[in-house]
């Protein structure tokens, strides 16, 4: 199944979860209606008062429930990072030195670059010495993957790596989105524990009982303990049936995590043996953090002991068999013993095995005739063993130093603008007068020395460097934030044109900071066909055939090549984009929420324009992927 198969799977995964959710309401009303009639001894009443107080408890129930799941959907509006903090995790900074974290975020970076995704933030969970992981978000955009203090010191470079892979196929695939949901769900059906164990605390209090006067004949009573009880019984109908939605839509997904992260990694030794380091180890997966009933089903191992119809996660045994089908469960008991007397030291084991960074290599030929837009389509989101390579030799092939600068706050800036800085040199110098203007000598000057040392840059580097310099370049105050994103505008209108390479560098960069300054507080479904989209969509073939042709003639063949994708059987003009490839501002918001099916053939139409002459070139591959990106399509790289 590829990308756009599985976010097909995830839209009926969310319909079943809101039917299992509407299910869990309506059990929990008709419990708390039945103890509200008990309790107020309404049984003997006429039908009329029986039918109001059930319409009144249901009324305020449901109530309670949907404002519950409303706020706590809307207090995750910051995304990932926020839900990584509520847990106790602590952000790693993109400067770090320290050995453990510098590895946790090669590995991170590696990986977000061969999948196409913004890098994202990471924490660590110092508290949690037990081997886990999840990733959480409304979108790649503002996601965040956390990671256990276990992990850091109990896995090696690979273990990690499979783990971190593993989440990674999380954040692909859309399951992220759906997990943030639920958390949301969840903490309403749960929020009715808390109220009933509140009504019974103050029902003792008070006094409760429906009490009898001397003639027999009930007197008012105190009917809280009794509502109380049965919101606590009600609450508890929730527990069972939100670890049971949880288990429902987790699963499966766990499989097909596992399996995606072999694919990525080329090998199961890592993943494989992070779970059996979990089986093994007396912390296991196990997260302490009373939150954890909240996020179980995000969580890369079961974060408590579970029976198997309540599990969120298979068998950890399960799970080894698939990736290594000659493992035999008894050995978990061998390791047991083994690490009882020896814990195992991730970083230890890394020195032991003879680690060392993938070497660089020769940059690959642009990719020829081969690349075709079916081929391309089951690339999204899907990234190989050979992406991974790809991302870790680019990032081996630019200079250490230089990738330091772009990981601190203090240097991202000047060296973000260094990128943009024109090779001409009449226009450099209207870039840099326009940088005075803007954010000051100081900032100018260094702006202009990064230019001048990043004009050795290969072509095919610029763009992963920026990627990497993003999340440093987030973690800015709102105030220089916005100060960049004005500085980077002018930048690029300075010399009177915008290169394929600065619409791209600027587009990414303003979709990233504007997430950071505005996070979502959620996720719109696509909605979306192409049939109320056509217009939007072909002046995107349009600019993209303008982009990549040397003549009219090229460009209006590129156009008709994918014009005879997306829209098979029939014709459309050519009409040459007045302002270039900015025309593309027009079209991001109709074209991001076609449905998946439609996006499919958008993707493949796009491709048919790009590899229309038989060749995919830096700036095109550029290109590709950053429309890709805005479309929510990650494109690993292609050469």
């Amino acid at each position: 199944m590829d990308f756009f198969g599985r976010q097909q799977q995830v839209r009926r995964m969310s319909a079943r979860l809101v039917v299992l959710f509407v299910v869990a309401v309506i059990g929990i009303i008709v419990t708390v209606s039945l103890a509200v009639i008990t309790a107020f001894g309404a049984w003997d009443e006429d039908p009329t008062t029986i039918v109001g107080l059930a319409v009144l408890a249901a009324a305020v129930t449901g109530l309670s429930i949907g404002l519950a799941s409303l706020f706590r959907t809307v207090s995750l509006r910051g995304g990932g990072g926020k839900v990584a903090i509520e847990l106790g995790g602590v952000l790693v900074p993109q400067d770090t030195t320290d050995p453990q974290l510098r590895r946790l975020r090669n590995v991170v970076e590696e990986i977000a670059i061969a999948s196409g995704v913004p890098v994202p933030q990471v924490y660590v969970l110092p508290q949690e010495q037990g081997i886990n992981a999840f990733a959480a978000g409304w979108s790649p955009t503002d996601a965040a993957v956390a990671v256990t203090q276990g992990s850091l010191d109990r896995l090696n470079r690979d273990e990690l790596q499979g783990v971190i892979a593993h989440e990674f196929s999380h954040v692909l695939n859309g399951d992220m989105r759906l997990n943030i949901r639920l958390i949301g769900l969840l903490f309403g059906i749960l929020f009715l524990t808390v109220i009933g164990r509140e009504l019974l605390r103050w029902g003792f209090f008070a006094g409760s009982g429906n009490n009898r006067s001397k003639d027999g004949e009930k007197s008012g009573g105190n009917p809280l303990p009794l509502i109380g009880l049965a919101m606590v019984f009600a609450g508890l109908i929730g527990v069972f049936a939100g670890r049971l939605i949880q288990a429902s839509v987790s699963r499966q997904r766990e499989y097909l995590a596992d399996a995606s992260a072999v694919q990525f990694t080329r090998q199961t030794s890592g993943i494989a043996g992070a779970l059996k380091k979990i089986a093994g180890l007396p912390t296991g997966s196990q997260i302490r953090n009373p939150r954890e009933e909240e996020v179980g089903h995000m969580l890369f191992g079961s974060g408590r002991r579970l029976t198997s119809l309540f599990a969120t996660h298979p068998p950890l045994a399960d799970r080894i068999k698939v990736l290594e089908p000659e493992f035999d469960p008894a050995e978990l008991d061998r390791l047991a013993q083994q690490w009882a007397q020896q814990p195992p030291d991730g970083q230890q084991e890394d020195i032991a095995l003879g680690f060392a960074p993938p070497a660089p290599v020769a940059p690959k030929t642009p990719p020829k005739a081969a690349v075709q837009p079916s081929v391309v389509v089951t690339q999204v989101a899907a990234p190989t063993s050979e992406s991974y390579e790809r991302a870790g030799a680019l990032l081996g092939e630019i200079p250490a130093d230089v990738l330091s600068r772009a990981r601190d706050p203090r240097t991202v800036a000047p060296l973000t603008l260094g990128l943009l800085m024109a090779e001409d040199a009449s226009a450099r110098d209207a870039q840099y007068r326009t940088l005075q203007e803007k954010v000051g000598l100081r900032i100018a000057d260094a702006a202009l020395a990064e230019a001048n040392e990043l004009s050795t840059l290969a072509p095919a580097h610029r763009l992963p460097l920026a990627e990497i310099a993003f999340p440093a370049l987030r973690s800015l105050a709102t105030a220089d934030q916005q100060a960049i994103l004005g500085a980077v505008f002018a930048l690029i209108h300075a010399d009177g044109r915008i290169t394929v390479f600065e619409y791209c560098l600027s587009r990414l960069l303003l979709d990233q900071l504007q997430e950071s300054m505005s996070p979502k507080s959620g996720w719109r479904e696509p909605s979306r066909t192409l049939a109320n989209t056509t217009d939007a969509a072909l002046i995107l073939l349009a600019v993209l055939a303008q982009a990549g042709a040397v003549s009219s003639t090229r460009a209006q063949s590129a156009f008709d090549a994918g014009v005879a994708v997306l829209l098979p059987g029939k014709q459309a003009e050519y009409v040459a984009p007045p302002r270039g490839i900015v025309e593309l501002e027009s079209v991001w918001a109709s074209l991001d929420g076609l449905v998946p099916d439609d996006k499919s053939r958008l993707v493949q139409a796009i491709v048919a324009v790009i590899a229309s002459d038989g060749t995919v070139t830096v700036a095109e591959g550029e290109l590709l992927r950053t429309v890709c990106s805005l479309l929510h399509c990650p494109l690993p790289p292609l050469g």
